[in-house]
């Protein structure tokens, strides 16, 4: 089959279907840039026509990472500074400090372009 550019949901699925049965194939097959070339079109496609997500701020980063973890809000005070810092930051009373965002950051590898994002505190 001759692909081109996925233009709806048919072909989408169609470039779905075949990949799955060549995507295992070894580099000297000749399946193999059918499947690199199917890789390409189908993120492509869903680039083009899924919703996407907008980035969490940095509290909702924060927290999310904390619930991956299972860390409690007294493991963030040993990285931020303290109970009460914590409990500041997770309740949006206080703003990171650019210490804190590298402490997170070399703690819990939540990408600083995330942390420095500004956000509204609820005062």
């Amino acid at each position: 089959m001759n692909w081109t550019i996925l233009k709806n949901e048919k072909e989408y699925q169609a470039a779905l279907t075949r990949l799955d049965k060549i995507f295992d194939v070894p580099k000297n097959s000749i399946h193999f840039r059918e499947a690199e070339l199917l890789a390409l079109l189908i993120e492509k496609y869903e680039n083009d026509h899924e919703p996407s997500f907008p980035e969490p701020d940095p509290i909702e980063a924060l927290k999310l990472k904390m619930e991956e973890l299972a860390l409690k809000n007294k493991d963030l005070s040993e990285i931020v500074g303290g109970k009460s810092k914590a409990s500041e930051i997770l309740n949006r009373k206080r703003k990171l400090t650019l210490p804190m965002i590298r402490k997170i950051n070399s703690s819990l590898g939540i990408d600083v372009e995330v942390l420095i994002k500004d956000y509204a505190l609820d005062v």
